[in-house]
């Protein structure tokens, strides 16, 4: 696996296999009609990134920034991605089918998973504080591990989905009872 390091810009329309990225910072950074497969992005900085028509194909991001950066603006063929310990807030997953990814130690406070497909998804020590879910495909999904979560039994398929105690009571704020 070829290694690049703190590169700021890439080639337009490019196309990159088996890289990987190492504290790379593409922040504000047009990447738009980028074909990565089988990368690795360790440490990056891809805050507000444009990704329009980007082909992302097994994916992994480690310690990455990635503040509102539009995933929903990738191809939806074959997208594969996969999250360690990266800062997602605000970012947009809307109508994306991403079943089985991987969520892991993520801050992902008001991402939008309007619409998405997130079966299997696993969300293991994730803040996902005022994150949207809305007509979300969560079954079989793993919450038992996240926290802060706040999701509507009525608006999303939650059939099969994991979630553990004290979690579980993000079901029940659409109800605005009061659990002591």
């Amino acid at each position: 696996m070829e290694e690049i390091r703190g590169v700021k810009t890439l080639e337009k329309e490019g196309y990159y296999e088996q890289c990987s990225f190492v504290q790379c910072n593409f922040n504000s950074a047009d990447l738009s009609g980028m074909r990565m497969v089988n990368c690795r992005f360790e440490g990056c900085d891809f805050s507000l990134a444009k990704l329009k028509n980007s082909s992302l194909q097994e994916v992994k991001f480690v310690n990455c920034k990635l503040l509102g950066v539009q995933f929903s603006d990738c191809r939806k063929f074959m997208l594969e991605v996969d999250f360690d310990s990266c800062i997602l807030k605000l970012a947009l997953f809307s109508g994306l089918k991403l079943k089985n990814t991987r969520f892991r130690n993520c801050d992902m406070q008001e991402a939008d998973f309007s619409e998405a497909d997130l079966s299997g998804a696993q969300f293991d020590g994730s803040d996902l504080l005022q994150a949207i879910f809305f007509h979300t495909n969560l079954e079989s999904a793993d919450f038992r591990g996240a926290f802060n979560y706040s999701i509507n039994p009525e608006t999303n398929r939650l059939r099969k989905a994991k979630f553990s105690i004290p979690g579980v009571t993000g079901l029940l704020d659409s109800y605005g009872i009061i659990i002591e």
